[in-house]
């Protein structure tokens, strides 16, 4: 039964997953909660396992299971039930630890974005019970977590890299637990050409610049205090530092949300060259509706102009690029002596198909990669005959070497047996494994028939 006193049900998965560290120790649910309202618990006296099993989270889970809770107050995250939908019910045993956190290092920020909950003015470093993360704290809850945890977020509101031992903190977790997938955010202005190119070596495996503007004018109406050319000269050093030492990581995005005074075609076609010339992997725009009097009304949802773009943004897909022709995309071609054919397989029995793979882009796909994330693989998935999904992961190829712009290379995907009998269809596509499938950001896929007897 949903709890009466809400006036929206609502449903979250946080609480299941991720926990949140500010800078002084202190245990949040949640991204969204800038100035310290939601505290599940305190690092400083207690351990990561203490608060992922305590009784704060655990009645939090239960609330949730029955359509929402107090606790949750105004938190942005929270997903609104339908009138009829009912909650999923999940554990409220969670588990030992959480699969992902957020650090914060610091609250404090360098500069002063427009109307932004974290800006200076707005007093959310007096919500802190410490300037900047205690290192021995940090320390004990990495090696606590570090065993099992797959995912660190290495930031949270503030500039994480303010810390003076930021770089160090990344390094630690990398050279401990080189399994953990390390992310972090910045504005990139706390940087010097030194410490940019040191992060590169850190192990770290994707960093996000967000610069949003191709010129000062533009650039500072919403990073005030912010110099342009310093992010940019940062991000190209990372660049640089990565081609030197012919290293595939970290994976480097430039992140541009659009606001009324940057989102001309004259602003962005810029933005698009500068990234393209630094050799940034990826560009891409945030749509936004904050602040009131400042965001884009040119690329407003539903408008031809930003059905037009689409790919490019940041929660469309994990791979469209505003870099032209970075965007991945290819050709699929099933080789058979009858082109249109179904594809027979006897019952439990494996087969082979072979495909011949078009490079369509202007950037290579990778044949392998650091610790088996972001190189490219062929993949079939399997669906019923009315094109339904069974089995998304069905089978998977890897190409014989790294595929070029505009190179073609054959690849044989082996089919595992099935059991049942019957018309299916295979749906041919390439996967930028652990990041998303091609189609996600456009690319074609190859649909085939399947019989099996």
């Amino acid at each position: 039964m949903a709890l009466s006193f809400l006036a929206t049900r609502f449903r979250c998965s946080w609480p299941w997953d991720i926990l949140v560290m500010l800078c002084d120790g202190r245990i949040v649910c949640g991204c969204a909660d800038p100035y310290g309202r939601r505290v599940l618990g305190d690092l400083r006296r207690s351990s990561v396992r203490e608060v992922w099993t305590g009784p704060v989270i655990a009645g939090l889970r239960d609330d949730l299971n029955r359509g929402g809770s107090r606790f949750c107050g105004d938190c942005a995250l929270k997903l609104p039930l339908k009138k009829d939908e009912q909650p999923t019910a999940r554990p409220i045993d969670a588990g030992p630890l959480p699969g992902r956190m957020y650090i914060e290092c610091t609250a404090a920020c360098n500069i002063s974005c427009t109307q932004a909950c974290c800006a200076p003015e707005t007093g959310i470093t007096r919500t802190r019970q410490a300037g900047m993360l205690d290192f021995d704290l940090f320390r004990r809850v990495i090696d606590e977590v570090g065993p099992t945890i797959g995912r660190i977020d290495f930031f949270n509101y503030g500039e994480a890299f303010l810390h003076k031992r930021a770089i160090e903190m990344c390094e630690y977790i990398k050279t401990r637990f080189p399994h953990v997938y390390l992310y972090t955010s910045t504005n990139g202005l706390a940087f010097s050409e030194e410490s940019a190119r040191r992060l590169v070596h850190s192990g770290i495996d994707e960093v996000t610049f967000s610069i949003d503007g191709a010129t000062q004018e533009s650039y500072e109406q919403y990073r005030q205090r912010g110099r342009l050319e310093v992010a940019l000269n940062n991000l190209r050093a990372m660049a640089d530092e990565k081609r030197r030492a012919g290293r595939d990581l970290p994976y480097l995005n430039w992140r541009y949300i659009l606001f009324r005074w940057n989102d001309s075609d004259e602003e962005m076609n810029r933005a698009r060259q500068r990234a393209a010339e630094m050799g940034v992997d990826r560009l891409c725009w945030e749509i936004t509706d904050h602040p009131e009097d400042a965001f884009s009304r040119r690329f407003v949802p539903g408008s031809a102009e930003l059905n037009a773009i689409r790919r490019e943004t940041w929660d469309d897909n994990n791979l469209g690029n505003a870099i032209p022709g970075a965007t991945p995309s290819a050709r699929i071609d099933i080789r058979t002596l009858v082109p249109g054919l179904p594809v027979i397989a006897p019952r439990r029995r494996p087969v082979s198909v072979r495909t011949r793979i078009v490079n369509l882009s202007t950037r290579a796909f990778p044949a392998h990669a650091t610790f088996g994330r972001r190189l490219v693989r062929v993949g079939a998935q399997l669906c019923s005959a009315n094109g339904s999904l069974i089995n998304l992961d069905f089978a998977r190829a890897d190409l014989p070497r790294h595929l070029l712009p505009g190179e073609t290379a054959d690849v044989k995907v082996r089919l595992p047996a099935i059991d049942t009998p019957g018309r299916y269809t295979l749906k041919f596509d390439l996967v930028n494994e652990g990041v998303d499938w091609f189609e996600r950001c456009g690319s074609e896929t190859t649909i085939r028939g399947l019989l099996v007897v």
